[in-house]
């Protein structure tokens, strides 16, 4: 090779540097190099200066953005409680003072709801209380106008007259002494007894209420027996005077006796209610 041929080369040389600058060599490298370094000085000298890789920067990132969203979170659910404790005692007078006035109103509602509750109730009770005692009115009165029938112990009271000797005016003793021991419902031979009940001599026959009725005379008498068969058997009470009279009396008890005879309901002409 000729003198021209090592001219290029030899300039080459002189542009390359002798020996690399430490700076240029890796730190691994470096720490390699170095062999009389302890384990933390080795450890040291891996980690810092630090090397960011974009995986990590990316991580970095995420993180970052988690953290922001959970300290946005509980800031936003701490607001109310950083409000109370930033009120100032006034304030806190006048939030405490509403709240009570607001459990207080919500208190009179529900002892109002409750009142109304307790007053229909009491008004539905008494409501049916009512219509019950109303009912058993009406067919108490009932009984007694004839218009309703009528069963319950009693006596039946049989006159037999073979003679024609019994006059009206002797069934009406009858019917009083009956009234005045308790009797609550009567009725002769189908003919219903009651209050304005008249009876008359006609033809030989006795008259109810305008109803001719014929021997045997048979009365069914709703009430206490042990009070109106004594009734009728007192020393010179109605059996006695019927005796007299050549009529023959028989009375018999009973824990039923039916009185269905019954009396249509008549309008007063003059009389009216005076309840208002």
């Amino acid at each position: 090779m000729s003198e021209r041929d090592d001219q290029p080369v030899n300039r080459l040389r002189k542009e390359l540097p002798e020996e690399v600058p430490p700076s240029a060599v890796p730190p691994e490298e470096a720490v390699r190099e170095r062999p009389g370094l302890t384990g933390r000085q080795r450890l040291v000298n891996g980690l810092w200066p630090p090397r960011v890789t974009r995986a990590q920067l990316i991580v970095a990132l995420l993180l970052f953005g988690l953290g922001f969203g959970l300290a946005v979170q509980v800031a936003s659910n701490s607001d109310g409680d950083s409000a109370l404790r930033g009120a100032r005692q006034e304030d806190l007078v006048r939030i405490l003072d509403e709240l009570d006035d607001r459990t207080q109103r919500l208190e009179d509602e529900k002892q109002g709801l409750e009142q109304q509750r307790d007053e229909l109730e009491n008004s539905s009770d008494q409501a049916e209380e009512a219509r019950k005692q109303t009912l058993e009115k009406e067919r108490q009165l009932g009984i007694l106008a004839g218009t309703v029938a009528a069963q319950g112990p009693g006596i039946t009271v049989t006159i037999e007259d073979t003679k024609g000797t019994v006059e009206a005016d002797m069934l009406l003793d009858a019917i009083q002494e009956l009234r005045a021991a308790g009797a609550e419902a009567i009725q002769v031979n189908g003919v219903r007894v009651v209050a304005n009940t008249y009876l008359t001599d006609a033809d030989k026959r006795v008259s109810v209420d305008g109803n001719k009725i014929k021997a045997p005379y048979r009365f069914q008498v709703i009430g206490k027996p042990q009070d109106l068969e004594p009734a009728l058997n007192i020393p010179g009470g109605v059996v006695q005077t019927l005796e007299k009279e050549q009529a023959t009396v028989t009375v018999e008890r009973s824990s039923k006796i039916v009185v269905d005879a019954l009396r249509a309901a008549k309008r007063p002409d003059y009389a009216r209610s005076s309840s208002r």
